[in-house]
Parts: C-alpha cells; structure tokens; sequence
C-alpha cells in the first residue's frame, strides 16, 4: 500500500509540474497572438490602398494584357501553403493540410498537375513524407515575420505564373477568426479579380503610363496579399497554441484533483488497516 500511495503522490508532483509548464505556454501564446494581430492589422491599409490603385488603374485600362489578370486554360496549379515551424497548437496544422490533400485528390490524377511552395517545417516535413515536389519553402520564421522574409518565395510564386509554369495559384492558410476559431482555407490568388463591377476609378495622372504603372504594382499587389495571409496564419496559430495549452491546463487539473482522490483514499485504507491490526493484536493478548 505504501509503495501505491508513493506512485500516486509522485504522479500528482509530475502533473502539477506538467500544468506549470502548460500554463506559461498559452500566456506567452496569448501576448504573441496580441501582437500578431496588432501587425495584421497595421499592414492592413497599405494592402487596401494598392488594391484601390491597383482597381482604378485596371478598371480605366480596358482591354490589359498583363497576365496576373487574365485567366487561361487550367493545366497546371500552384499552391501556396502556409503552416507553423513547431507543433503543440492543436489540430493548426493537421486540419489545413487535410482539407488541402483532399483538395488535390479531387481536382487532380497525378503529381505532374500541380506544384507547391511550403512555409513552415510542419508542411515542409508532410510534403516530404509523402514525395511531392516542393519548388520553394521558407522555414524558421520568427514570430513577428516581416516582409522581407517572405518577400524572395512570393515573388517566385508570382514569377512562375507569369511565366506560364502554372496557370494558377492557390494560397492555403489558417483563417483567423477568434482565438478559438481557426479556419483552413484554400483561395485562388492568380490570376487576380479586381471585382470590376464594384470598381470607383480616381482621376489618377501616372507617368511614364497607366498601363506600365499597372505591370509594376500588380506582382506587388499579389506579394502584399501572401503577406498578409502569412500574417493572418501567424494569428491563427498563436490563438490554437493558446486554446490547446489552455485546454492542457484544465486537464492537468483535473488530473491532479483525480490522483489527489486516489491518494487520500489509499491513505485511509491503510489507516484502517493499521488500526484493525492493532485491535486484532490487543484482542489476541487479552
């Protein structure tokens, strides 16, 4: 009974320590997710402003050859996909990737039809695994990312459409909606819909020429809107980091309040031992 009653106690001691270490977890989680959506949304309007310069140019420049607007005949798609360097965040990353291998499983029959860039080790290491050609990963962002680091695989992406390597681009990101509400999804980048109908053109006077203006800011355009979805996967991984340490930290008490209810059972059973053994004895002698 003794050596029950120490395993127990040595149980509760590592569970209390584990709830320590899951506690700090999903505080520092949640300052991270603060800032990760103070930088959302501080790259917020230089994205609206290009795309209503971008919008305007395009709406007054009828009849535009630059490929990052027209649509072609679908052979071949690339996909962005955005995942995190480390796991304990939940069903973050295993969530994003299913719903995209089942995306790829429906639209295409073979590897030759799609090709892939990765951010984050998680996605590298699954595309890996299962042999499918990565063209270009970034790895080891910090948690506060900046352009610059996203900047040399965005622009390989959007190069390679206007080269014509693919004849689309998907970006796969987790969605952020609430600390507790992440949602994998899957939207076509390229080729752009600048929503025409919707469309208010401005008096804009561009030199050397609208049309050349446009070829400049379009690929930007495209790099801005893979920052800001970078961004928004940061946010969302840090509120699934904060959901699953929070939810490792109620287990852990309730764990803790199991064993401690184990314990003290185990010690009055043996309490009530030791004192029938002593009546048995007294009785005995007399």
């Amino acid at each position: 009974m003794a050596k029950g009653m120490r395993e127990i106690k040595r149980q509760v001691k590592s569970t209390q320590n584990m709830k320590q270490i899951t506690k700090a977890m999903e505080m520092v989680a949640a300052s991270k997710l603060r800032r990760s959506q103070e930088a959302a949304q501080a790259a917020r309007p230089y994205a609206e402003k290009i795309q209503e310069v971008v919008s305007s140019i395009a709406a007054g420049s009828k009849g535009t050859k630059n490929p990052i607007l027209v649509s072609r005949e679908i052979k071949k798609t690339g996909y962005l996909v955005i995942t995190s360097d480390r796991g304990l965040a939940g069903g973050y990353n295993a969530n994003l990737l299913r719903k995209w291998m089942q995306t790829v499983r429906e639209r295409h029959s073979s590897k030759d039809e799609y090709t892939v860039f990765v951010v984050g080790r998680k996605g590298r290491d699954f595309m890996k695994k299962r042999d499918i050609p990565v063209i270009g990963e970034v790895t080891g962002l910090s948690d506060s990312p900046i352009f610059a680091d996203i900047k040399e695989l965005a622009s390989l992406a959007v190069n390679n459409y206007v080269d014509g390597k693919y004849d689309e681009l998907y970006i796969v990101y987790n969605k952020f909606h609430n600390a507790i509400s992440q949602e994998p999804v899957l939207n076509r980048l390229l080729p752009l819909d600048m929503g025409e109908g919707s469309v208010q053109t401005v008096n804009y006077e561009y030199e050397p020429s609208p049309e050349e203006v446009l070829d400049v800011l379009l690929p930007k355009y495209a790099e801005t809107l893979i920052f800001s979805a970078l961004l928004e996967a940061k946010a969302s991984e840090f509120g699934a980091k904060m959901t699953a340490m929070g939810n490792a930290t109620r287990n852990a008490t309730e764990m803790i309040a199991r064993y401690t209810l184990m314990y003290n059972r185990a010690r009055q059973a043996s309490i009530t031992q030791e004192i029938s053994e002593i009546v048995a004895g007294a009785n005995a002698q007399s």
